[in-house]
């Protein structure tokens, strides 16, 4: 289960800055890039020689990337092409009362309040016991998510795949850790067609036709496994389900890219660029997350090109989750304030996975 994030400073990538290249020959200023502060003066004396020209090659090669970046998100953004049978825009269905929980089943402390916990600043880098708990959590998350898997079909409604969820959660011994989340009502976030995600379970029939990502996070003896993945629904269209596809795939070509050392700038990288050759958006809203005892924590995962700060450290877990869409990767969310749906209405999937950093790569956890 990912999150929002409003990013800057340091986690800033937004394409949309406000640099242009006049800026970089201001003398003795300090220069907004990708969010990063530069602090540069026109002619640099190193030695008693000038080198105002090396510098100023550097940062005309940056800005060349950014440029680029921008050019294909305009590209893709105007790009009204791909064709795709929309299926009838999302409407709120009727949400059942939460679900209890047996008491003896140990239970997450944010449930004390309906506020939204803050991400917690704690890296989730864990000893050889912590391992094993933590691979016990992720390996549950991941066999109820293929059992929620084979429930979709038409006519089954979201709130009866969060029934059949919650019992399986708990008949394990775990708690459902959305369920109480910040006030979220329901065990299971289920994000069908336009929804980005953290769709709520209503009584909603499901179509012939649809995409549905089922988002799944247990907590099971101190920790949080979490995973998800987007499933077709009858007959989906030929475009969509390239999309399902290709987001799945920009998934395992972030996890590729991780080992102990290695740039967590470099996921977002990987993922924008197997994304935009088939013109798809990256959604920058929402994004990955630590998470081990602590449900959302540091480092938070970029899957968009970016310049953030930080490299991987062996024992450290956290998720790549991202999401692609066929249109706008802007979004609109619901009264409810979690359904969140593509802007222009367009399809979005996603796919997530809880990863353990090792010296020479990374485990997926959320496998069975």
């Amino acid at each position: 289960m990912g999150f929002s994030v409003t990013v800057s400073h340091g986690l800033s990538s937004q394409l949309s800055s406000s640099l242009h290249a006049q800026n970089l020959l201001s003398s003795s200023k300090s220069t907004p890039f990708m969010g990063f502060p530069l602090t540069f003066s026109a002619f640099t004396l190193y030695g008693g020689q000038c080198c105002s020209q090396q510098k100023l090659v550097v940062y005309s090669k940056r800005l060349s990337g950014l440029e680029e970046a921008m050019r294909i998100r305009r590209e893709r953004e105007l790009q009204s092409t791909t064709k795709f049978r929309r299926m009838p825009p999302l409407r709120r269905g009727k949400v059942s009362p939460r679900l209890p929980v047996p008491d003896q089943i140990p239970k997450p402390p944010y449930l004390s309040s309906n506020i939204l916990p803050e991400i917690s600043s704690e890296h989730q880098i864990h000893d050889a016991e912590g391992i094993t708990r933590m691979r016990a959590a992720c390996e549950l998350a991941a066999r109820v998510l293929n059992y929620a898997g084979t429930l979709i079909r038409p006519s089954v409604t979201t709130d009866e795949i969060d029934k059949a969820v919650h019992q399986m959660i708990i008949e394990a011994g775990a708690y459902p850790s959305p369920l109480g989340y910040g006030g979220f009502p329901k065990s299971v976030c289920t994000s069908v067609n336009e929804c980005m995600c953290h769709g709520i379970p209503d009584s909603r029939q499901l179509q012939n036709g649809d995409i549905i990502n089922i988002d799944v996070t247990v907590y099971l003896n101190g920790y949080h496994g979490d995973t998800s993945k987007t499933f077709l629904c009858g007959d989906v269209s030929g475009a969509v389900k390239r999309l399902v596809t290709v987001t799945e795939e920009c998934m395992e070509k972030g996890i590729a890219v991780c080992k102990d050392g290695a740039s967590f700038k470099k996921i977002g990288k990987r993922i924008s660029e197997h994304a935009e050759k088939y013109g798809y958006g990256v959604v920058e809203r929402f994004v990955g997350h630590g998470v081990g005892t602590v449900f959302h924590s540091e480092p938070i995962i970029l899957h968009h090109r970016n310049e953030g700060p930080g490299v991987m450290v062996e024992g450290q877990t956290f998720t790549i989750e991202p999401i692609l869409t066929l249109g706008s990767i802007e979004c609109i969310t619901w009264p409810d304030n979690w359904t969140t749906l593509t802007a222009d209405g367009s399809p979005a999937a996603q796919f997530e996975h809880t990863i353990l950093i090792t010296r020479t790569g990374a485990e997926i956890l959320t496998k069975c």
